[in-house]
């Protein structure tokens, strides 16, 4: 038993050691002046102090979380009400709604770019627009992760049981959908957002493609550094490395507290 145990905890320490190689010797380059022997040499915060008082870095980190909040919210809202209106007028509909809210899951950033490119690009509308084009290329990849958390946390709570409840009490649907069921669901909501805005801040081929460098983001940011200073390049690498790992950690945190509640709940 102790050896059937002990394997895959093996696999997954070596797993996860060759995954954080790259960071931790990014850590140590951004930390140095030269690394050209085996040891490397000149100790220093230079790089990150020059960070967070570099008003361009501060500016593509707050570019990096308004392109995160837009996409995220429009998309929740419409997730919300389609969930709501096949779930309780339309349930025969949900299955398709289920398919084409899966279907960017096989769609890759360059296709979806150069797709939205080669739609909108010389329009005479608003839809030309660049930044409006990466808002909506972002809600098209976060839509499969946001549609499957709302959608399993509805289940979880037996969302027309809680309309039905609050209708006899004399609410109306609608009503009873905001003010009951999406309390009831927030975690399954926050858990999703969390998801949504590690993608979209590890994004790098979307914005390139349809903003360009018109409206740098942090990763944008990286790819210009890296043309004039490695050791600065290293420490924004790890900037947004750092904010992935702590994002990640936060959703694995409130999946784990929701399971539990869920659990007792059931056990009640």
């Amino acid at each position: 038993m102790k050896e059937k145990r002990t394997a895959p905890l093996a696999v997954m320490l070596v797993v996860m050691i060759y995954l954080l190689i790259p960071l931790a010797v990014s850590i140590v380059y951004s930390l140095f002046q030269k690394w050209t022997g085996i040891l490397p040499e000149g100790f220093r915060l230079d790089n990150y102090i020059s960070l967070f008082t570099n008003g361009e870095f501060l500016a593509s980190v707050a570019r990096s979380i308004a392109m995160c909040i837009v996409p995220i919210a429009a998309t929740i809202i419409i997730v919300l009400l389609a969930l709501f209106v096949t779930t309780i007028y339309f349930p025969s509909l949900e299955k398709y709604v289920q398919i084409i809210c899966m279907i960017p899951y096989t769609i890759q950033g360059v296709i979806l770019s150069v797709s939205i490119l080669s739609l909108y690009v010389g329009s005479p509308t608003f839809l030309s627009n660049r930044l409006l084009m990466l808002m909506g290329a972002y809600c098209v990849v976060i839509l499969p992760y946001i549609y499957q958390g709302i959608r399993n946390g509805m289940r979880a709570v037996h969302m027309p049981t809680l309309i039905e409840a609050a209708e006899m009490l004399g609410a109306s649907k609608l009503y009873a959908f905001f003010r009951v069921v999406v309390p009831n669901i927030l975690s399954a909501i926050i858990i999703s957002s969390l998801l949504a805005v590690g993608i979209i801040f590890g994004d790098y081929v979307l914005i390139r493609n349809l903003a360009g460098t018109s409206a740098p983001n942090m990763q944008i940011y990286l790819y210009q550094t890296m043309k004039h200073d490695s050791t600065m390049a290293s420490a924004v690498f790890v900037i947004i490395m750092l904010t992935t790992f702590i994002i990640t950690l936060l959703v694995l945190l409130l999946q784990s507290r929701d399971t539990k509640r869920r659990q007792q709940q059931v056990k009640e």
